[in-house]
């Protein structure tokens, strides 16, 4: 079975570097992607949020190095997250776990 994700988006919000209790570093990025479709005459911009959490050097990496509004190449899978609120609620999200994170601007660019 492929579970197989790749995207090319920008990121919606600094990067958060936090600590797994076994002392991984883990970094969460939220990104967008924007894609044009036509609906009769018209072109509108359709926008997909995503969470992406990437793991050790590389989450370092991301939390050092990007800021919102930075474009990225991510290569991961697809991870369904699942819990239950305080108040009983069940919740869950899909998350993508990446695998490799390509930094798209050139260096010192600013896209903010």
């Amino acid at each position: 079975m492929l579970n197989k994700v790749i995207l090319q988006c920008r990121l919606t919000a600094h990067p958060e570097l936090r600590y797994t209790t076994a002392g991984t570093p883990l970094t969460t990025m939220h990104v967008a992607h924007n894609r044009r479709v036509k609906q009769g005459e018209e072109l509108k911009e359709e926008v997909c949020f995503v969470e992406v959490v990437a793991f050790g050097k590389q989450a370092e990496h991301c939390s050092q190095y990007l800021t919102k509004g930075s474009q990225v190449l991510l290569e991961g899978r697809l991870q369904h997250q699942r819990w239950e609120q305080e108040d009983g609620q069940k919740r869950s999200k899909h998350v993508v776990v990446a695998e490799s994170v390509t930094f798209l601007d050139k260096k010192g660019e600013t896209n903010e």
